[in-house]
């Protein structure tokens, strides 16, 4: 590769660790638990990458200062009811990032998770050591705007062509374009090649051996 960037920004949830199906039966089981109606499964999936906050007002226009509030709790409740574990994180990850880690490339997170969340999941994972910097939605602004690239950017003293965002959603891809950062989209979450191409990432990977290739691995 002509440019090994310096500087690797992952999503968490899809791209690293497989808990797609987790946040959408915990996102189901929230709302209807308070009387909302049942969406689609299709409609859960294809909020996440938002911020919660985003995400709710996406899914249930309308909804109500409380309702929220307790739809958050009663979403926390479901998710965290099962850990993070390292079986969880997709088959060849740690590989990748410990090589990167190696080659003296720095690994960051953009997530639109929450503080809270992402701390426990990068412990019960074991993939905290691997990450330089990480930023949250609810410490800075959901994607897709590229505020939380910014400020890793930012923190890491890389400009945008020198780091590439992966993500498995066309939150994290067009988070990327705006700010003109090169980027991968991933196959293996929530939007597919057809969704992800439409952000002009230099590549679409279906496994983690492609995802390696594309990182000059």
């Amino acid at each position: 590769m002509a440019n090994p960037h310096k500087v690797v920004i992952f999503d968490w949830d899809g791209t690293v660790v497989d808990s797609v199906e987790h946040i959408t039966d915990s996102l189901h089981q929230a709302a209807t638990e308070l009387g909302f109606p049942a969406l689609e499964r299709a409609a859960y999936r294809d909020i996440i990458g938002l911020g919660i906050v985003e995400a709710l007002e996406a899914l249930y226009p309308g909804i109500r200062r409380d309702e929220m509030q307790a739809m958050r709790e009663g979403y926390g409740r479901y998710f965290f009811s099962r850990k993070t574990s390292p079986q969880q994180v997709f088959a060849g990850m740690v590989d990748v990032l410990a090589d990167l880690n190696s080659v003296g490339r720095m690994c960051a997170v953009a997530t639109g998770k929450s503080r809270g969340g992402l701390d426990r999941a990068l412990s019960d994972s074991g993939l905290g050591e691997y990450f330089r910097v990480t930023r949250c939605a609810d410490e800075t602004r959901s994607k897709p705007d590229p505020t939380m690239l910014e400020e890793i950017l930012a923190h890491l003293e890389i400009a945008p062509e020198d780091a590439v965002m992966i993500g498995d959603t066309r939150y994290d891809l067009d988070m990327a374009q705006r700010i003109n950062m090169p980027a991968i989209g991933v196959e293996w979450g929530v939007h597919d090649r057809s969704v992800l191409q439409q952000y002009g990432p230099y590549a679409v990977v279906d496994s983690v051996k492609a995802l390696r290739e594309a990182l000059g691995l």
